[in-house]
């Protein structure tokens, strides 16, 4: 079975979150965790949470061992953007866009995933 869980509106990039994302996805939990708490990213945190959060799911709802899963998807979506403006000179001003992104992580017990790769 699969179980997911999202994290939205996290206000960083998605091109900074995706660097983050593509070290772990693939691995089993537990490997994955162990990455996460040693990569120095402000992402790695904020992903670490999200894929504790999916994989307490899979343990509630579907009675899944945790031990046994592994990341099926991870993938990063653009949320909206806040545009502000930064004056500059000459009475002039520069747009400024800080943008949010949308996390999920997906996560699938060793049956399913070793069907899946085939």
């Amino acid at each position: 079975m699969r179980n997911e869980a999202t994290a939205r509106y996290i206000r960083q990039s998605p091109f900074k979150v995706r660097r983050v994302l593509d070290l772990v996805r693939g691995l089993p939990v537990t490997e994955a965790r162990d990455v996460l708490k040693f990569t120095n990213r402000k992402a790695a945190g904020t992903i670490l949470k999200v894929l504790d959060s999916a994989v307490a799911n899979a343990e509630h709802n579907q009675a899944l061992d945790a031990e046994e899963l592994w990341i099926y998807e991870a993938f990063a979506d653009e949320g909206p953007t806040l545009k502000r403006f930064r004056p500059r000179a000459r009475g002039r001003a520069t747009a400024i866009h800080k943008r949010t992104s949308h996390i999920t992580v997906v996560v699938a017990d060793d049956a399913e995933y070793e069907d899946e790769e085939q």
